[in-house]
């Protein structure tokens, strides 16, 4: 029972040192540039790079394991990620760096696909949504203290000291795993074709657009957070590092919140997500120039930027309820690709508009991914109704209590 209790929290664990590695780096591009003599935009592929191939190769990747026991799945990859900040903290050449960025992005979306569905697998019924929320805590803890840590000790001790630190955590995770979580070995392993069926819906392509929207929402204007909060609210250094880290801490708080939420109404919640990132924007275009408002909105702001992640995974996870480790696999791939939109986006219109303009780039977006989920659920509405819908399988009663809910609600 004790090994049981402990093996989410062991699988979050994972997950922020996934994200320490994955994100930390972007706090110390500036002392690799410096100390592996390559430039500032060579230095930033270790980010770039690390993202695109998540994006491209997610599902792929997820597919090749998906017969494998879940539990040496994790450890495997989890291992990789350790290994791969041991290499950092050791190397002084940039290509062996990028390679073993390169190496660890292969697996990052296969432990979080296995992650997600292993931690409602170890839970039940209602406990699910906790379950995997519990996980996506990793992520906004990762946000709150790993990234912000990483960077401190490349400041104030050295940057092999950083990558030494996500080595620690990753490899605590790796031995949590092996003491904690059990052997789930697959039992029914579906065939690629029948994984891959789900991209024949079109509920899942509507489901699949909505989450890239939603995710460029989101990080159109967080991805220039700094800019936004220097150049228009006018605050120092100081201040924008303290915003930082009270974002991730209130984003740990709205995790949470999210989940309670979908656990009670998880397509109500669903589509309330954009609008509410809607109105926060309006609030940041509002008071940006004010100092104190805009530190109160900085607060909202996190709160509600923590939800999109939990509520955008269990939006498309309900259309691969048959698949649920390819879906996972689907929605990181395209939350990247989210995520390179609306940082693309929001870096053309800071060159062309100013940072003032930034919030009304989420906004757009989040209009668009609110059209989306009403035609997501227009067509949910059409097959409850009739049954069936013509080239799709999304037949209520057919796949599941999570499918059948959403018919119910539709």
């Amino acid at each position: 029972m004790r090994r049981a209790s402990l093996a989410v929290p062991v699988l979050a664990l994972g997950v922020f040192g996934i994200i320490t590695t994955e994100m930390g780096m972007v706090g110390v591009l500036p002392r690799i540039s410096a100390e592996l003599g390559v430039t500032p935009s060579d230095a930033g592929w270790l980010v770039g790079a690390f993202a695109l191939v998540i994006a491209v190769s997610g599902p792929f990747t997820t597919l090749l394991a998906s017969g494998i026991d879940r539990k040496k799945v994790l450890a495997a990859a989890i291992a990789v990620f350790a290994v791969s900040n041991a290499v950092y903290a050791l190397t002084t050449q940039y290509g062996v760096m990028l390679a073993f960025r390169i190496v660890p992005a292969l697996f990052h979306p296969v432990f979080f696909a296995v992650a997600l569905a292993s931690a409602a697998r170890l839970a039940s019924g209602q406990d699910a949504t906790r379950a995997t929320t519990t996980v996506f805590g990793g992520v906004t803890v990762g946000f709150a203290f790993g990234v912000p840590l990483t960077s401190y000790l490349a400041d104030h001790l050295s940057l092999a000291a950083a990558f030494w630190f996500g080595a620690l955590v990753n490899l605590l995770a790796l031995l949590g795993i092996l003491r904690f979580v059990p052997p789930m070995p697959v039992e029914r392993r579906s065939s690629y074709g029948a994984q891959l069926s789900v991209l024949k819906r079109t509920g899942t392509w509507l489901s699949i657009v909505s989450v890239v929207l939603v995710f460029a929402s989101m990080f159109s204007v967080y991805g220039y957070f700094a800019e936004y909060l220097g150049q228009v609210t006018e605050m120092g250094g100081t201040w924008v590092s303290a915003m930082l880290m009270a974002f991730g801490v209130v984003m740990i708080l709205g995790n949470f919140a999210f989940g309670g939420l979908l656990r009670r109404s998880p397509v109500r919640t669903a589509v309330a997500y954009p609008v509410l990132c809607l109105l926060v924007y309006v609030l940041v275009y509002a008071v940006g120039p004010l100092l104190a408002p805009m530190v109160a909105v900085v607060l909202v702001w996190g709160a509600v930027h923590s939800g999109g992640l939990v509520v955008s995974q269990n939006w498309l996870g309900r259309d691969a309820a048959d698949a649920p480790e390819f879906g996972n696999s689907l929605f990181i791939s395209f939350s990247n690709l989210g995520i390179t939109l609306g940082t693309a986006v929001g870096g053309w219109a800071l060159a062309a508009y100013g940072p003032r303009q930034l919030p009304w780039v989420g906004a757009g977006f989040a209009v668009a991914a609110v059209a989306v989920m009403a035609l997501r659920l227009g067509l949910g509405a059409r097959v409850n109704r009739y049954g069936r819908t013509s080239g799709t399988r999304t037949e209520c009663g057919v796949r599941g209590s999570a499918a059948q809910e959403t018919c119910r609600e539709s």
